[in-house]
C-alpha cells in the first residue's frame, strides 16, 4: 500500500467517527458516553465499509469510470425515452384507467431503470467502438506512446508469460478480452483431456498475473458475435484498440504481422534472448549420441540447444569439456560447432 492512499484511507476513518460521533452527540436524550461510543462505533463501521468498497473496485480505473458516467447518462435518456412511449401508448389505448396508479407508477420505474441499465451495460461493452457512433468521443489516451498487448489462449498456456510480466516489460499494458476467457471455461469443461488441461492450466496462470500487484491486468468485454475464430476475434480487437497480439502459437512463428496487426511470439522473443556463444569459450557437455560425420558427437545445452562436437564421438555418455568455433542459427534454432577440448590440447601439442 502507497503512502497516498494510507493517509486517505485513514483521513476518511476520522472523518467518518468524527461526524458520526458529533451527530449522535447532538442528538437529545440518553446518556451521553454511549452516544459517544455509538457515534464512534458507526463512523469505525462506515469507514470500514468504504475500505472494503474501495479494495472491491480497485481494478476500476478512471478510464472504466468514464465509460459508465457516460453509460448512466445515455440510459438516463433510454429510460426517460421509454418511460414517454409507454405513456404515450397507454393514453392512446387509454389502457392507464384500468391500472391502479400504483401498479403503474412500479411499471414506469421498472422500465426506466431497465433503459438505464440497458444503456449503462451496452456502453461498457461497446466502448472501444463508440467513436465510430460518436466520432469526436474516443476512450482512448491521445499521447499513448506505448501499446497495449492482447493475450492469445496459447499465450496464457505458456508458463513463461509469468516470467515475463513479472520482469516489467507488460506493466499497464496487458489486456485480457472477456471472450478469450469464456472460450477458456467452455474448453475447460471439454471431453478432451488435453484441452481440458490446457485451459486449466491458462486459467491458473490468468489468476497468477492477476496477483502481480505491479501488472495491473486489464480486461475487455468487447465481442463480434459474428466471429466465430477466436484468433480472428482477437486479432479485429486488436485493430480496433491499435494493440499488438502476444502469443505462443508455433504455426504463427514466422508471422511478423497479421491483417495489419503486430504479432509478438514468445517462441521467436525466447530464442531471441539466448545468450550468444564466443569463439574459444569453454562448456561442459555431455555427448548424447553420434553425429552425422566420423567421430562427431551431439549434446545439448539446458535450452535444447544442439551442440555438434568434433571428436566427441569418443565419449557418449560423458560429460567433458569443449571450446566453442563458431554458431549458426538455422530454421529450428541454433546449433553450436565445437572441438572436443582434448582435441584443441592435442593440436597445440
Amino acid at each position: 500500500m502507497n503512502v497516498g492512499l494510507a493517509f486517505t484511507r485513514i483521513f476518511f476513518l476520522i472523518l467518518s467517527v468524527f461526524f458520526m460521533t458529533t451527530y449522535m452527540i447532538s442528538a437529545k436524550g440518553g446518556i451521553f458516553g454511549i452516544h459517544v461510543l455509538t457515534g464512534v462505533g458507526i463512523g469505525l463501521l462506515f469507514s470500514m465499509l468504504l475500505i472494503l468498497f474501495d479494495n472491491f473496485f480497485k481494478r476500476f480505473n478512471l478510464r472504466a469510470f468514464n465509460i459508465v458516467i457516460v453509460g448512466i447518462f445515455i440510459g438516463y435518456l433510454m429510460g426517460k425515452g421509454l418511460v414517454i412511449v409507454l405513456n404515450t401508448i397507454l393514453d392512446i389505448s387509454a389502457a392507464s384507467f384500468l391500472l391502479h396508479p400504483q401498479i403503474l407508477e412500479i411499471i414506469q420505474i421498472a422500465i426506466f431503470l431497465f433503459g438505464i441499465y440497458l444503456g449503462t451495460i451496452m456502453t461498457l461493452r461497446s466502448s472501444d467502438e463508440l467513436y465510430v457512433s460518436i466520432p469526436f468521443i474516443r476512450f482512448t489516451p491521445t499521447a499513448h506512446k506505448k501499446k497495449d498487448i492482447l493475450l492469445d489462449i496459447s499465450a496464457l498456456a505458456d508458463s513463461r508469460i509469468i516470467d515475463l510480466a513479472i520482469s516489467g516489460l507488460l506493466d499497464q499494458s496487458l489486456i485480457i478480452p472477456r471472450f478469450v476467457i469464456k472460450e477458456l471455461y467452455i474448453q475447460a469443461e471439454a471431453k478432451d483431456e488435453l484441452n481440458k488441461s490446457r485451459a486449466k492450466l491458462s486459467l491458473d496462470t490468468l489468476k497468477k498475473l492477476e496477483e502481480i500487484p505491479s501488472l495491473n491486468v486489464r480486461y475487455n468485454d468487447t465481442d463480434f458475435p459474428d466471429v466465430k475464430d477466436i484468433f480472428s476475434k482477437l486479432t479485429r480487437l486488436a485493430k480496433l484498440l491499435d494493440a499488438n497480439i502476444l502469443t505462443a502459437d508455433a504455426s504463427k512463428l514466422r508471422m511478423e504481422t497479421i491483417e495489419g496487426v503486430k504479432l509478438i511470439n514468445m517462441h521467436f522473443l525466447s530464442k531471441s534472448l539466448k545468450p550468444h556463444m564466443q569463439a574459444g569459450e569453454v562448456l561442459k557437455i555431455k555427448i548424447q549420441r553420434y553425429g552425422k560425420e566420423p567421430n562427431q558427437g551431439i549434446g545439448y545445452l539446458d535450452d535444447g540447444t544442439m551442440v555438434v562436437v568434433n571428436g566427441g564421438g569418443d565419449y557418449i555418455g560423458q560429460l567433458i569439456d569443449v571450446q566453442v568455433l563458431s554458431e549458426k542459427s538455422t530454421t529450428s534454432g541454433r546449433m553450436i560447432f565445437c572441438n572436443a577440448y582434448d582435441v584443441e590440447e592435442e593440436k597445440h601439442e
